[in-house]
């Protein structure tokens, strides 16, 4: 399998598993010029961007620790903007997460990091 069909089928096994934590989905893969945000969700009444992330190795820190400083500082810009153009959604408190897959076993459970990170 390809990258891109990797990181589809991470996004789709996240979508699936958030949605079964009682979240509701919103938007998925959200571009803006800024960036993209890979599920939009609602978590009762608060709006949660969440990146999906998937490595079959931890040899350089597994999937969590890829989402450096400078990729939440795109994660930011990108909500702002996605907020900017959904003033619906801009009265809700908002939350980053982190959906970790490690390793190639399709039947492990994510790591669901809640509040990754705060603008």
């Amino acid at each position: 399998m390809d990258r891109y069909r990797i990181g589809m089928d991470a996004e789709q096994r996240a979508e699936h598993w958030l949605t079964q934590q009682g979240l509701a989905l919103l938007q998925r893969n959200a571009h803006c010029r800024l960036g993209e945000i890979d599920l939009i969700m609602q978590d009762g009444e608060q709006i949660v961007f969440v990146e999906v992330r998937r490595r079959s190795s931890r040899y350089f820190g597994g999937a969590a620790v890829s989402v450096d400083w400078r990729k939440q500082q795109k994660l930011i810009r990108a909500a702002r903007f996605m907020l900017s153009r959904n003033p619906h959604w801009s009265q809700r408190t908002c939350r980053f997460d982190v959906l970790a897959f490690e390793g190639d076993s399709e039947s492990s459970p994510p790591v669901w990091y809640k509040d990754a990170f705060r603008p």
